[in-house]
């Protein structure tokens, strides 16, 4: 199995699940880098992003979790992009300063980096976003007001934008962080930014990445664990989802163009997170799956708890995998 004659990978790590790679702020980045100078690469956007900073390469393919799963279903495919216009929607709940530093933060990626920003828009009620972080320690939320993030991103689509940004106002997450600053513990918002987004996926067919506002934008002046320093550092997540989205693979019902489930080569996961579409749809197909016990999660789906297994590697490290690609 290949995809032009070049080996494909896909490099997973779960959003939400307090990864202890892969689960802070593009703390996986630098296993991805390495997979993506051996293969091009799959990636979903919580292992690249990292506030201001991304781990993105050229040959990554920035895909959104909705969409892998369906992906992996062989339900669509994936056609490779670059200079994708995007289309950016705010939260009308974003305070006027907020937003100014957000529409700095989008001019300044266009210009340093050259992004095809092609337009934005504000929703036109408040999106209403909830978060928190359950008994079991998953992150998760609810969204009171999802078809107003409908309707902006429909009138963005029809003016020609074809991947979406999203920028939604959360509640100061401080409180609910001091585990997360110091590299342990869950993401609290992550959760429900991956609810928004499978949403969007789920609706439009299209690349989407969501970044979360805050009130609070000053620069958090203590020292921070190096896993999470990166959104410590920068008033505004936004520029890492950009770049993801600038180059995020097209999606595509038509299974005779582009890249299929069937071209894929192997797929490396934490080694407790296996109980997910991906793996399940990699078992069926024969595809090997790398689960990876330096990395470990707050699930507790191992090798051992699965009926079928057969194509399941454990092995203890990233750079294990790497010696056999």
């Amino acid at each position: 199995m290949s995809y032009n004659s070049e080996k494909l990978g896909a490099f997973i790590v779960p959003t939400g699940v307090g990864a202890s790679i892969g689960g802070y702020a593009g703390d996986a980045s630098v296993y991805a880098r390495k997979f993506s100078k051996k293969s091009n690469l799959i990636v979903n956007p919580n292992v690249v992003n990292a506030g201001g900073f991304s781990g993105i390469t050229e040959n990554m393919l920035y895909t959104e979790g909705y969409t892998l799963d369906s992906f992996f279903k062989g339900e669509v495919n994936l056609i490779p992009s670059v200079d994708n216009k995007i289309g950016i929607i705010y939260d009308k709940a974003i305070p006027q300063d907020v937003l100014n530093i957000h529409l700095n933060t989008q001019n300044a990626v266009k210009t340093v980096y050259g992004t095809n920003i092609k337009s934005y828009t504000i929703t036109d009620e408040e999106v209403g976003v909830e978060f928190y972080v359950t008994d079991e320690g998953i992150s998760t939320g609810n969204i009171k007001n999802i078809s107003t993030l409908e309707k902006a991103c429909q009138n963005l689509l029809s003016e020609g934008c074809d991947a979406i940004a999203i920028v939604c106002l959360f509640n100061d997450a401080e409180e609910d962080n001091l585990e997360y600053s110091q590299g342990s513990g869950v993401d609290p918002v992550g959760g429900v930014e991956a609810v928004i987004s499978h949403y969007i996926s789920m609706k439009f067919k299209v690349p989407c990445a969501h970044s979360p506002a805050f009130v609070d934008y000053s620069i958090y002046p203590s020292l921070v664990n190096p896993k999470s320093a990166s959104e410590y550092i920068t008033p505004t997540f936004l520029p890492c989802i950009l770049l993801g989205l600038s180059q995020a693979p097209k999606i595509t019902t038509d299974l005779s163009e582009g890249i299929n489930i069937s071209d894929v080569d192997y797929l490396v996961m934490p080694y407790n997170s296996l109980g997910s579409t991906p793996v399940f749809e990699a078992e069926k197909r024969g595809i090997k799956t790398y689960a990876v016990v330096e990395n470990k999660t707050v699930l507790d789906v191992t090798k051992d708890k699965l009926y079928n297994k057969s194509s399941i590697i454990e092995i203890a490290t990233y750079d294990e995998i790497l010696a056999t690609l």
